[in-house]
């Protein structure tokens, strides 16, 4: 499926639709988040997490506790990989409380937490972690595979990356995945292709930010995804998307790119680290990479955004500032 030769017929396949195509509403399920009454808003960003507290997972959340106060955080977003290894078994999964809503205790940490799912999560039972019932269980669980979140001031469009990976299904070795909904492969990622780049087309925010759980530029383990580059990031160039935000490599990154205003932010250090696996990257690319464990802040306005990452001990290991009005960075 989509290797060598057919992934080149159906890449030009779809660049094609692209061309022709004409302008169509999203399918994609549509949410609202207010921002703050002064216009403002803040959130947080984490990966790679439930490991039921274990690997520095509940150093991490106590951490992101006190920066969620200290920011004043709207809401939490979780890059995927939610519970390791293989996901959950069903909505009764003790693993949903044991690696979630045990750990994530911190006053400032109540607020709606939006998830994408990664390719450990799709080793399970997918539908249980899309399933209301867990909203049931903690107000707070927000899960779909795909949707935009409407921020006023910014719109977030989460997309479900791990079907586009080709060795899931050509070559998964011991590992068994949860493709309902999913299959036929092709036309769930043709229909997925076109709704993300009609909502994009179609969004009046001043900020657009795309948040998946593969990378699309990355130096750690699993580097650049290889199908993510062919299918979507030309659709996110061509929609003047300023951030994409992942995890699945367990670090923290920031990388620029020297063909385009998208900057590449990998927040994937929710737990389980991956000391002193970096390859070599564009320096002049390449703005920061931390191979351990923390998270990432954003404070937003209209005309600016600030964005941090912090370590498993609340440190700032990296801050810069992106301007709406000037297009620059610092």
């Amino acid at each position: 499926m989509f290797e060598g030769g057919h992934r080149l017929l159906f890449l030009g396949g779809l660049l094609l639709w692209l061309c022709m195509a004409s302008p169509a509403t999203s399918e994609l399920q549509r949410l609202q988040h207010r921002a703050k009454p002064d216009g403002t808003l803040s959130f947080l960003v984490v990966g790679d997490w439930g490991r039921e507290g274990n690997y520095n997972q509940s150093e991490v959340a106590s951490q992101m506790g006190v920066i969620g106060e200290k920011v004043d955080i709207d809401f939490v977003i979780s890059t995927g990989d939610n519970f390791y290894e293989d996901g959950l078994t069903g909505v009764d999964d003790p693993a949903f409380s044991k690696s979630f809503a045990d750990i994530y205790t911190a006053p400032s940490l109540q607020k709606p937490w939006y998830n994408v799912l990664g390719n450990h999560d799709y080793r399970g039972d997918v539908e249980a972690q899309l399933s209301p019932v867990l909203k049931e269980k903690d107000s707070r669980w927000v899960c779909f595979r795909s949707f935009v979140l409407d921020a006023e001031i910014v719109e977030f469009f989460f997309v479900d990356t791990t079907p586009f990976v080709d060795k899931y299904f050509t070559d998964p070795g011991e590992h068994k995945y949860d493709w309902k909904g999913v299959e036929p492969r092709e036309e769930y990622l043709s229909n997925l292709l076109k709704d993300v780049d009609s909502a994009l087309k179609d969004s009046s925010a001043k900020w657009k930010i795309v948040v998946g759980h593969h990378t699309i530029k990355s130096a750690g383990h699993h580097g650049v995804t290889v199908e993510l580059v062919e299918l979507l990031l030309p659709i996110l160039q061509a929609n003047d998307v300023d951030l994409y935000v992942n995890g699945h490599d367990h670090c923290l990154e920031h990388i620029t790119s020297t063909d385009s205003e998208i900057q590449f932010i990998t927040s994937g250090g929710g737990s389980k680290a991956w000391r002193g696996d970096i390859k070599s990257w564009k320096p002049e690319e390449m703005k920061f990479y931390y191979d351990g464990q923390g998270f990432l802040s954003m404070n937003m306005t209209g005309d600016r955004a600030d964005l941090i990452l912090y370590d498993v001990f609340g440190q700032v290991l990296h801050k810069w500032f992106i301007s709406k009005q000037l297009h620059d960075t610092a």
